[in-house]
Order: C-alpha cells, then structure tokens, then sequence
C-alpha cells in the first residue's frame, strides 16, 4: 500500500471505509434457494442496501425490467430452468444494462468457472459459501465507479 500514488491511496481508503457508498443501493439477488437469499439480505441490510430478488433467472429478468433503478445484480449460477449464464447473457443483450455490474455467485468453483462467468458477461464472481469479507469491498468497488 505505501508504494502506492497518494491519490491511489486514498481511492483504496475510500472503496475500503465507504460504506455510505452502498447506503440506499438497490440490489436484486436471483438465487433459487431462499436460504442464499435471505444470508445476501441480512448481510446487506445491515449496510442499509435496499434487496430486491427472484428465485429463478426468468423471474429475475423480468422484476429487473419491472425495477429500472437496480445498482448491482447478484447471481446464482446454478439454477434450475434458466442458469445464471443464460440470464447474463439475456441482460447484456438489454442495451440498457450494458454496463450494470452482475457479480455471479456459484457454489462449485471448478476450473474454468470464472472464465465461463466472464464469456457470459458478468462484471465479478465470487464463491459459495459468500464470504462476507469479499462480497462487501466487491460491491463497494462496482458501485463506487
């Protein structure tokens, strides 16, 4: 960190303590097990973020075009129906959520995983169980830019 600019100092100081960067944030959770949800909501709503979710990614499409000011997509890979490649795939082709981050969440980190989240279009990926610890400086540096 000390061989860093100053400027790039106090960028890291912000993204790293800025929690009122995520205060009134809305983001939609789309995960096919409740359980998933309702750890994300809990987590979430400690930092005052407003959740919105969905238990499938067809679902999730449609409350994401019900609710145009969604922030950040948090999304389960692995799902029943559509997966979460799909529903990516289907929110880039919206050229409204170009450039919406939709950090995907999966249970099995097997090779190759996060390459295949990335080719689908998503911004970040993170593992399950979600470590908090990674999920709140993830959100911070989406909703930061």
């Amino acid at each position: 960190r000390d061989s860093l600019t100053p400027v790039a100092q106090k960028m890291v100081e912000q993204v790293n303590h800025a929690d009122n960067i995520l205060t009134g944030r809305k983001v939609l959770i789309i995960d096919d097990d409740i359980r998933n949800i309702f750890a994300l909501t809990s987590v979430l709503e400690r930092k005052e973020m407003q959740i919105i979710y969905a238990e499938n990614g067809k679902d999730g499409i449609k409350l994401l075009r019900k609710t145009p000011d969604v922030e950040v997509v948090l999304m389960d890979i692995m799902m029943p129906g559509m997966d979460g490649f799909e529903a990516i795939k289907l929110i880039r082709q919206m050229p409204k959520y170009n450039h919406l981050p939709i950090i995907a969440v999966t249970a099995k980190a097997m090779k190759g995983d996060s390459e295949k989240c990335y080719e689908a279009g998503a911004s970040d990926y993170l593992t399950k169980p979600v470590d908090i610890d990674q999920l709140i400086p993830t959100l911070r540096f989406w909703l930061h830019r």
